[in-house]
């Protein structure tokens, strides 16, 4: 048998070298996906940046902490504030007997010509990075600002937000942060709350001092954190006075995630295409099996000759993999940082679960699929064997029915069940990219059975027309189910994949635009420095613009005629602690009652908008109390703990449909949106000029509804966005070179078949039209399945926004979906046309009697 095995690998080479390129490339991207999550998993720590020569920060409170006794034992929770609260007078009073005491201060700034991160700060705050001057002196009037960098020079005028301000100096980036620096007295006029200051003192006084004001306990250096919050920062706890200081390590935490479902992704891809090639080239060989069963093989025999071929490859495959998979990393991991997707210090590190991961993985899908195809090919005797060499008269396998009838069932009560019980779940990222699979498998197992109809569907106009090549392509393909699954499952699996994922991020895109349409009946939104504002109000108010002063609020409302309803807003959070185990972050926006509800349309399940009072929130369906009238607890943005009236209830929606409360708790909160609702007869060319002028010297943008509606359309998160064309990129890719790959196994089998067609009067190009025209309608006929997952993926999502009460159409990437048809059905034709053109030119279907 070891001889038989090694003659097999000899003879039949094409079709191992077909099996060993689809393996090698499976555990290749198993490898390379394996590094990469292996690498993304923890982030070095990063020493303080801003304050790295600072002796001691004292930073305000700045997260919220409920304690929790789930199970006896009391527990904290934390979240960070979504207003900050600044270091007490009192306190800031008693530290400037220890020392001097600078207060900082960081607020964002628009300036031509200027970087689109620049951040603001006060001068004598430099020091503590340290900056030093390289160029002109520090500022000593209002007008008057030091840059980091080089992209403008001492001289130069530059036209903010805030008025036009004069370079008197420069200093040297130091790479974290494009920084402008005013007087301490400009910066306190343009960010009047200071949330952290530098002590020059000694920390062990700082923190005494901090003890002995009733703020707080706690000893040694590090952080220590009052009672009220407050912290006491020295050594490389100063970090967490950086802005963002956990950047890195949120970043590897998306990076992570983005890695593990493109790695699931690719390794379902990799496995459900390996596991079809190598099925397709044991099924290839029931001929050959038919003739060893005639000598005398044993069913046992078979399958041992089949399992030793299938290891034999699938260790030089899975050893090759893992080397292609070791030099493909660092560059997925390049890529990463180029995108800006992972922090420039990201590469790939030294891990060797990944390896074996891959290559147990990859020799034990090439095993099953080897082992799975030839069970039926030991199973059936000599005679019954040979006559069904040519003719796939029973495609489906004993294992095939039962397997798929499960998957494709598992689908369906997975999905009725999410629709019952919790249809949001349908709409997460998560839960869009996964399921797919399931469907996928389910379609793919059951594709014999659908793969005969759909050929003599799709070929039924081609039959019709004139000669016998459409007749031809319509028989070959309905006779040879397994071949033509087997060479559609590359193609169903990438149509399904980019139907599923991008028409579901393109659905919820257009659904979550139909909701922010449908909230506001605003004829103009006016937002801070061209800001468009937190369409939900669910946005981190500390990360945005100053927004508002009452100044140009005043303008804004007398830019206005009578009659017309201003509503001035800001955004913020809420906290609540549910099941007393769970602390909840909701995004909620401060409104005037009044003037709000006669600029918005809530999707309200219950209740009024004009209920809502300072004793009273409106939330939405998902809060664990969601009964009108019914009181719940909650902290405000800044900390403070207070019950509440529910006033109304919101539906659920796409999860965007945050809580609302008036400014009163919300008093930290700065105005980041102005909607206004004209009156009947009002000018609507004057009014816009009107509120332009008005916030002309802020800095503030006018939109008109629409215009508002698609420059706040939610985009899918980049990290998000980028992963889904990874993933679809890494399918397209190994689909191509997968089904090139099958379509020259499928062409070098049929030699003698070809070569009939030869003997029977058709001509070469004859031929080579009939391969191609066959190519093409496996392509298509792979499409249809695809679409056909895509769709029923896309049906469950829009179900489920119904369900929500939202109703938009489903989108469909039709010009992707073409692209990709369009890209594999010339990958066919070529992978089919090469081998039998060669084939040709060899003579090997040369019809006889005929010399060249």
């Amino acid at each position: 048998m070891p001889g038989t095995t090694l003659r097999s690998l000899r003879h039949r080479w094409p079709t191992f070298v077909g099996s060993f390129v689809a393996l090698s490339l499976g555990v290749a991207l198993i490898a390379a996906m394996g590094l990469a999550l292996a690498s993304s998993r923890d982030a070095p720590a990063r020493g303080p940046e801003r304050f790295a020569a600072a002796p001691v920060v004292v930073k305000g409170q700045d997260t919220l902490t409920v304690p929790t006794s789930p199970d006896g034992r009391t527990r904290t929770r934390t979240h960070e504030l979504a207003q900050p609260r600044p270091v007490p007078d009192a306190l800031v009073a008693k530290l400037r007997h220890l020392g001097t005491v600078v207060q900082d201060r960081s607020y964002a700034v628009r300036a031509e010509r200027g970087p689109a991160d620049l951040v603001g700060h006060p001068w004598s705050t430099a020091a503590f990075a340290p900056y030093e001057l390289d160029a002109g002196r520090a500022p000593r009037a209002a007008d008057e600002v030091v840059v980091s960098g080089d992209w403008a020079r001492p001289g130069t005028r530059l036209r903010t937000g805030d008025g036009t301000v004069r370079v008197v100096g420069t200093v040297a980036g130091l790479g974290f942060e494009n920084a402008m620096f005013h007087t301490d007295a400009r910066a306190a006029q343009l960010a009047p709350r200071s949330l952290q200051l530098v002590v020059d003192a000694d920390p062990a006084a700082v923190r005494k001092t901090l003890r002995g004001s009733g703020s707080g306990s706690g000893s040694g250096s590090g952080s220590d954190r009052g009672g009220s919050g407050v912290q006491v920062l020295t050594g490389d706890a100063r970090r967490h006075a950086d802005a963002d200081p956990d950047r890195d390590s949120e970043a590897l935490t998306a990076l992570n995630a983005m890695f593990g479902t493109a790695g699931g992704v690719s390794g379902f891809v990799s496995v459900f295409v390996v596991a079809s090639t190598f099925a397709f080239a044991v099924a290839q060989r029931r001929r050959e099996f038919g003739l060893l069963r005639t000598a005398g093989a044993s069913p046992g025999q078979i399958r041992r000759m089949v399992a030793s071929e299938a290891l034999v490859v699938g260790v030089l495959a899975s050893a090759t993999g893992c080397v292609l998979g070791s030099y493909g990393a660092p560059k997925l991991a390049a890529w990463a940082v180029q995108e800006g997707l992972a922090p420039r210090w990201f590469t790939i590190g030294d891990h060797t679960w990944p390896y074996h991961a891959a290559f147990w993985t990859g020799l034990l899908v090439a095993l099953c699929g080897a082992l799975a195809a030839s069970w039926r090919g030991g199973r059936t005797g000599p005679t019954e064997a040979l006559r069904e060499a040519s003719v796939d008269t029973r495609p489906m396998t004993w294992g095939r029915w039962p397997t798929g009838s499960v998957l494709l069932a598992a689908a369906a009560v997975t999905l009725v069940l999410a629709l019952v019980t919790a249809p949001g779940e349908l709409l997460h990222r998560k839960t869009y990219v996964s399921r797919p699979m399931l469907l996928i498998a389910a379609v793919a197992l059951l594709a014999p059975v659908l793969v005969r109809p759909l050929a003599r569907l799709v070929a039924w106009l081609p039959a019709r027309l004139p000669g016998a090549g459409g007749m031809l392509v319509r028989e070959n393909a309905a006779a040879g189910v397994r071949r033509t699954a087997a060479v559609a499952a590359p193609v169903l699996v990438t149509v399904a994949l980019a139907g599923s994922l991008l028409g579901a991020t393109a659905t919820l895109g257009g659904a979550r635009t139909t909701e922010m349409r449908e909230r506001t009946s605003a004829d103009f939104v006016v937002t801070p420095t061209g800001d468009a504002g937190d369409a939900s109000g669910a946005g981190d108010a500390a990360a945005r613009h100053a927004g508002f002063d009452e100044v140009t609020l005043k303008r804004l409302r007398a830019a206005v005629p009578d009659g017309t309803d201003v509503s001035a807003s800001s955004s913020g959070a809420v906290y609540v602690l549910e099941d007393g185990v769970a602390l909840i972050k909701s995004g909620a926006r401060a409104v005037e009652p009044g003037p709000f509800a006669a600029t918005s349309r809530l999707p309200l399940a219950a209740g009024k908008v004009s209920d809502l009072d300072d004793d009273s929130i409106i939330v939405n369906e998902e809060w664990a109390r969601h009964t009108v009238g019914e009181r719940v607890d909650v902290w405000l943005g800044d900390g403070t703990r207070k019950s509440l009236r529910i006033a109304a209830v919101m539906t659920t929606g796409t999860g965007d449909n945050g809580a609302y409360v008036t400014p009163r708790n919300a008093s930290t909160a700065p105005v980041d949106r102005v909607d206004v609702r004209l009156s009947a007869g009002a000018d609507r060319a004057a009014v816009a000029s009107g509120l332009r002028e008005a916030v002309r010297a802020s800095g503030g943008k006018v939109f008109t509804k629409e215009s508002w509606v698609r420059a706040t359309s939610p985009e899918t998160n980049r990290t998000t966005r980028m992963g889904l064309f990874m993933v679809l990129g890494i399918a397209l890719l190994y689909t191509g070179i997968s089904l090139a790959n099958t379509m020259v196994m499928a062409t070098s089998d049929r030699i003698r078949e070809l070569s009939v067609l030869r003997l029977a009067g058709a001509t070469g190009w004859q031929v080579l039209r009939l391969v191609a025209g066959e190519a093409l309608m496996v392509v298509v006929v792979g499409g249809l399945l695809g679409a056909l997952v895509a769709g029923l993926n896309l049906v469950g999502m829009w179900g489920a926004l119904g369900l929500l009460s939202v109703w938009t159409p489903v989108v469909i990437p039709w010009p992707t979906l073409g692209g990709i048809l369009c890209a594999c059905a010339v990958l066919a034709v070529v992978a089919s046309v090469a081998p039998a053109g060669l084939a040709l030119r060899g003579g090997a279907l040369s019809r006889p009697g005929i010399r060249k």
